[in-house]
Order: structure tokens, then sequence, then C-alpha cells
């Protein structure tokens, strides 16, 4: 028999002790040969029995887990310096992690939902101290599908009891614009698409809150209203050399992805312009389209709280016979046929543009333009017949008697 302190294979003396599968095992670290080694067991405490268990029922088991739990803690790290949070966000993560990571919930799911978990941590962190980190970065950083990560983030929210607040419009451009080329210099960008940060969050946050207000954000994703809106700031900011600038090379110079309802986001807003730049009164003498109410969006801007405000008397204006109802005797600057803003019926935004056409009312795109129309089901002969004075059968009777406790309470509440 060889001596407790050199291996029999090699004579080498590295001789370490490892714990492996429940039981205390001597190995060589230079040649791997195990010179002792022990039986399966479920717990320490029965290692004196020595009976032979299932993998999955000994504390080999719980040996993977800690190394999963190991690898998800440095995952969760490795995101908060890629992300540059500060420390307190990491040590906030790290703790959701492990709480959830020990959670029933969470064992028996695959191991690319087991992956996004860290990932849930530290987003779940980020919006909880208002720190602007979009779904879309989570998922680019650990290449998974966003679909994938939203339910893993709810069932995560549900099992805490964490209390997420959304991210509001404001931190999501300033987080979505932080990610486009044009406003850090590159020998990739063009001069001419080169535009400072400041100057352009300013100016597509002021086209973001028009769209809100217009009805273009609600139940729409918000990053296709973004990205139309922070093309329009870059054209509004240098018009000339950029008008001929399409938004897909926008986004292809950006270094952004174009979500396709980025188009019809890019539409809405240019009715909205059009219709707010057809009241302004050194306005009216140009023949503005689609491409050239982009030089004039620092104009709409300044006084789109009193075009939008206005404009809800659209209605009221068409349905009371020549706007009696809306052209007051109020002072120039709120709603007085002097205003330059008004109209001749009095109703800002209730008249037609100068080439004659009607302006978009302002109401939610769905109601201006519905995809599904209600059908009308015509009533059925049964139904048709009905006088109200059938008789009632036996086993709808019991549906109609109330117990003298309903009697009553139904007699307070009448009373009252």
């Amino acid at each position: 028999m060889a001596e407790r302190g050199r291996c029999p294979e090699c004579g080498s003396a590295a001789l370490v002790e490892d714990a492996l599968y429940a039981q205390q095992q001597l190995v060589c670290t230079a040649c791997g040969c195990v010179l002792a080694e022990g039986l399966l067991t479920t717990t320490y405490t029965e290692e004196e029995h020595l009976r032979e268990v299932a993998y999955s029922q000994s504390t080999g088991q719980r040996e993977q887990l800690s190394c999963r739990l190991q690898r998800g803690i440095r995952r969760v790290r490795d995101l908060c310096k890629v992300l540059k949070l500060p420390a307190a966000f990491e040590d906030t993560a790290l703790s959701y992690f492990q709480r959830a990571f020990h959670l029933p919930a969470f064992h028996q799911v695959s191991l690319e939902k087991k992956e996004l978990l860290g990932g849930c941590c530290v987003f779940a962190t980020c919006r909880q101290h208002n720190w602007p980190l979009t779904v879309g970065t989570v998922c680019s950083l650990l290449y998974a599908k966003q679909e994938l990560f939203a339910g893993i983030f709810l069932s995560l929210q549900r099992e805490l009891g964490l209390s997420v607040p959304a991210l509001s419009l404001a931190d999501l451009v300033n987080t979505h614009l932080s990610s486009f080329q044009l406003v850090q210099r590159s020998a990739n960008v063009p001069a001419t698409f080169l535009e400072d940060k400041e100057k352009l969050v300013a100016r597509t946050m002021g086209i973001v809150e028009l769209a809100s207000e217009a009805w273009l954000v609600t139940g729409r994703h918000p990053v296709p209203v973004v990205t139309a809106a922070a093309f329009l700031a870059w054209q509004s900011l240098q018009p000339h050399g950029r008008l001929s600038c399409p938004l897909a090379r926008f986004c292809r110079v950006a270094g952004v992805d174009l979500p396709p309802p980025a188009h019809l986001r890019l539409r809405e807003l240019l009715e909205i312009l059009l219709g707010m730049a057809s009241q302004l009164a050194w306005l009216r003498g140009f023949n503005l389209d689609k491409k050239t109410v982009v030089k004039h969006v620092e104009d709409l801007l300044q006084h789109r709280l009193f075009l939008l405000k206005n404009a809800f008397c659209q209605q009221e204006g068409e349905e009371q016979p020549g706007g009696q109802g809306s052209s007051g005797q109020g002072s120039p600057g709120q709603g007085s046929p002097s205003s330059p803003l008004v109209t001749q019926k009095g109703c800002p935004l209730a008249g037609k543009h100068e080439r004659g056409g009607p302006l978009r009312p302002l109401l939610p795109p769905c109601l201006i333009h519905p995809r599904k129309r209600l059908r009308l089901v015509p009533p059925s002969t049964s139904d048709s017949a009905l006088t109200g004075d059938e008789p009632i059968s036996d086993s709808e009777i019991e549906q109609y008697l109330r117990s003298p406790e309903e009697i009553q309470a139904f007699m307070k509440v009448k009373a009252w």
C-alpha cells in the first residue's frame, strides 16, 4: 500500500481532498488519480451508513446547484459592469437573484430561462432606481428574445412581490438617443449627419410630447414613436441637406434598427404638423407639404399647447351653425377673432387646409382609421317573435325568486 502522502501512480505529493458526490475523496492533482473514494449518500449525517442513493437525491446535486448559482452571480456582475451601474445597484440585483434562485418556481424551467434570470434582476433594479434601461438593451446583451425575457421578468416580479415602475417617455428618449452614432464623432458618420445630443434630445422630447397629446402614443409601442420623432427633430435642426434623407438611411447611419411601424408613426406626425401649420398666420402663405413643414417644427412646438388645447372645440364648431359657440369675445390670445391662430370660424384646427382638404380631427387613431368595423347582426326569427309575455319555466323561476334578506336589502337601496 502506498504512503499517505504520495501518489501510487506518479509518486507526487500534491494530494487534495475533494468533496465530490457528498464524499471526501483523496485526489492527486498531478495525474488525477483517485486514491480514496466513497459511495453516494443523501446527507453528510448519513455517510456512516454508506447507503447508495440516486444522484438527484444526493448532496452532489446541491454541489451542482451551487455552481449554477455562482455562474448566475458572475453573469449579474458582468451585466452591471457593462452597463456601468453603481455598486448599490449591483448589490440589490445580486440579492434579488439569490432570492429568486432558491424559489421552486425557477427550478423546473429550461436552462435558457435560467440564464435570463440574472438579466431580469438587473432590469428590475434599474427600473426601481429610475435608471433608464430598456428591455431591448438587456436582450441584446444576453442574445435573448424579448418575449421570453418578458415572461421571466413577470414571473420574477410576481414571485418576489417587486414593485417596478414603468419607464417614462423622457427617460426612454434619453436612453434611446444615447445609442445613436449621430451624437458621437466617428469616421463612419458624415459631418452633415452629426448633431448635438442635448439639442436632439430636447427637440425629440417636444415632438414626443406632441404625439402623446395627439393620441399617437396611446396603445402603441414607444420605440417606433421615438424613432420617428428623432428623425423629424434631426431634420428640423438643420433642414438644409437633411430633408432629402429618408428614414431608412437615417437609422442605418445612426446604427439603430428601423422598427416597421416607424413609417406609420412618421406619417401621422407629419399630418399633425401640417394641420397645426395651416393655422399659423405667418405660415399660411407657404405651400407646405410633408417635407417643407419640417422647417417650421420649432414654431409649431412653441405654440403647440395653444393649438392642441383649442383643437378640442373642432367637433363643437362643426355641430354649431356658423361656429357661434366658439367665436367668443375673449382676449387676443384666448380665441378672439384678432388672434392670428384662429380661423374664420373662430375655432383653431376646426377649418380646412389652404389646399382645401379637411384637417385631421384630434381623436385616437383607432377611431379615425378603424381596422375592424362592427357588423350588425340581424335578429333571428326566434328573437323577433318574443313579446315578453311568455310563461316562465320551472327551471328559470328560481332565478327570479329572492330571499327575505335580499328583498330587505333591495328596499333599503331603493329608499336610499
